[in-house]
Formats: C-alpha cells, sequence, structure tokens
C-alpha cells in the first residue's frame, strides 16, 4: 500500500475514535500504528506488501497491550474509580427509606449509590448515613447518630 494510503487510513480511524464513536480508545492505537507505517513508507523504508501489514500489525497489538490501558485510565477516568477511594465515614443522604439489612438507594460525592444497611434503625428518605464500608459496588450504610 502506498504511504498516502496508511496515513488515510490511520486518519479515519483518528476521527472516527475521536469524533464519532467512542471505541474505548482502540482505534486511536489502530490509526497511530497505521500513521507510523505511512511515515516508514514516506520515509523510503522499502517494505514489501505483506511486510507493511506485519509491522502494521505488531505495532497495533503491541501498542494496545502495553499502552492502551495506562493512557485510557489516564484520560478518561478508567473502571478503578468506581467506588471512592476512603469512603470508609462518609456521610450519604439516604434517597429512599431503608430498612434494617435492607437494600436502598443513597447519595454520595454527587452520585447515587446502592446501600446495604447494616444498622438496627431505619434510614429515613433525606436523613444522612455512615458509610462503613464498600463491598463491590455496594456501600455498607448505618444510620448517623
Amino acid at each position: 500500500m502506498p504511504w498516502w494510503g496508511w496515513v488515510a487510513a490511520g486518519m479515519m480511524m483518528l476521527v472516527a475514535e475521536l469524533a464519532l464513536v467512542d471505541a474505548a480508545f482502540y482505534l486511536v492505537f489502530l490509526g497511530i500504528s497505521a500513521l507510523l507505517v505511512g511515515a516508514l513508507a514516506l520515509a523510503g523504508v522499502p517494505l514489501p506488501f505483506w511486510m507493511q501489514w506485519t509491522v502494521f500489525a505488531l505495532l497495533a497489538v503491541g501498542s494496545l497491550v502495553f499502552f492502551r490501558g495506562k493512557v485510557y485510565d489516564r484520560l478518561r477516568g478508567g473502571s478503578a474509580g468506581l467506588i471512592p477511594e476512603g469512603v470508609t465515614g462518609d456521610a450519604a443522604v439516604a434517597l429512599e427509606a431503608i430498612a434494617p439489612g435492607a437494600r436502598g438507594r443513597v447519595e454520595l460525592r454527587g452520585s447515587s449509590w446502592t446501600a446495604l444497611n447494616r444498622g438496627t434503625m431505619q434510614i429515613e428518605v433525606g436523613s444522612r448515613c455512615l458509610v462503613e464500608r464498600a463491598e463491590g459496588l455496594t456501600l455498607v450504610v448505618r444510620p448517623e447518630a
């Protein structure tokens, strides 16, 4: 493929990822890999057709494996922050009445969470409750004394 073909393919992948779809940052690394192969061809490195595709595949897979997760987490927040750090001891507000031992919805740091009432008293709508810990995506709470 001529150098301009690689550059055009790379640019289309970058534009598709950044402007049209959210492919979770996969197309960015494929686009960059295509641009790099195009730059090699433009620089005059004589690569046969099959070798261009091999270099593209190696660059794409290598960058996806080694860099995509780190870059995506840094730019987009990633999934590591689903439960905010240090929620123990924070005060949440009940969005619905939660009986002892039951689950309900609370608001913490501007987001709605599923909560489990580990206290002995019902948590009323709009009342504050203390977060004891997080278990997966559920906050374990008790009524504020």
